[in-house]
């Protein structure tokens, strides 16, 4: 064990943060992007609104920017909230299995060489034949085979805000959840970009219409640190060249 502390340290300089981080705190979402151009994740709050509706007239029922009877309620402006709905069933079943072979072989002889054939059998171990002066065999044999069986199931329901507008009327939405049960906490957090017109009547949308979603599921606490494994072996385990 003390070998594999002294590795360690040896070969730790040669390691960038972010791997020692992820080895310590677990993997990191990457930041949302639309396409390229990356969004900063941290909460935006509209410090403006629009104005409230105006009264209506009195021949009138139609009041200007009213957000009641028939106007559209669905999520619009930066600060409105909408329920995101995930329901994740999937299953991934890859089989691969490759076989190949190879023989070859080679015999050369030097049956005439300017006359020095017969003289090459004095120099040479006895039995030395120069018809079949040089003979390999070779083969080669590989065969290798692999499989993964993955499936997830996933069934929630979260409440999103839009932090951002972008030009052409698109939102980015960020959500976070967590739910405390003693000392164990369990969180949920949903952020990508979404289209106006994929928002239901009913002020919600799907998980599979977002794009650029990052959705997370996990939680701390002390049954989440006793399942885990301990940063020094994770660290161990990362680095190990064995």
């Amino acid at each position: 064990m003390r070998s594999a502390f002294i590795a360690l340290a040896l070969i730790a300089p040669l390691a960038a943060c972010s791997t020692v981080k992820e080895a310590v705190r677990g993997p990191e979402l990457a930041p949302v992007g639309y396409p390229a151009a990356l969004v900063p994740q941290t909460q935006q709050f509209a410090s403006v609104r629009e104005p409230f509706p105006q009264p209506a007239s009195a021949n009138s029922l139609w009041r200007v920017g009213a957000r009641a009877f028939f106007n559209d309620q669905r999520a619009s402006r930066v600060g409105d909230i909408l329920t995101v709905q995930i329901d994740i069933n999937d299953n991934a079943t890859t089989q691969n299995q490759t076989t190949s072979s190879r023989d070859s072989g080679i015999t050369a002889g030097v049956p005439h060489l300017l006359g020095l054939e017969s003289s090459l059998g004095k120099i040479l171990p006895g039995g030395f034949d120069p018809a079949n002066a040089i003979a390999t065999n070779s083969k080669t044999t590989n065969t290798g085979s692999g499989a993964v069986n993955r499936s997830e199931k996933i069934s929630l329901t979260i409440a999103a805000v839009v932090s951002q507008v972008l030009p052409n009327g698109n939102m980015v939405i960020q959500g976070t959840q967590e739910v405390r049960t003693n000392a164990e906490l369990r969180q949920l957090t949903v952020a990508g970009i979404v289209r106006p017109e994929d928002i239901s009547s009913t002020n919600t949308i799907k998980h599979t219409q977002i794009a650029e979603a990052r959705i997370s599921y996990g939680g701390r606490g002390d049954i989440s640190r006793v399942q885990k494994t301990p940063a020094g072996q994770a660290l161990v385990e990362r680095f190990s060249p064995f």
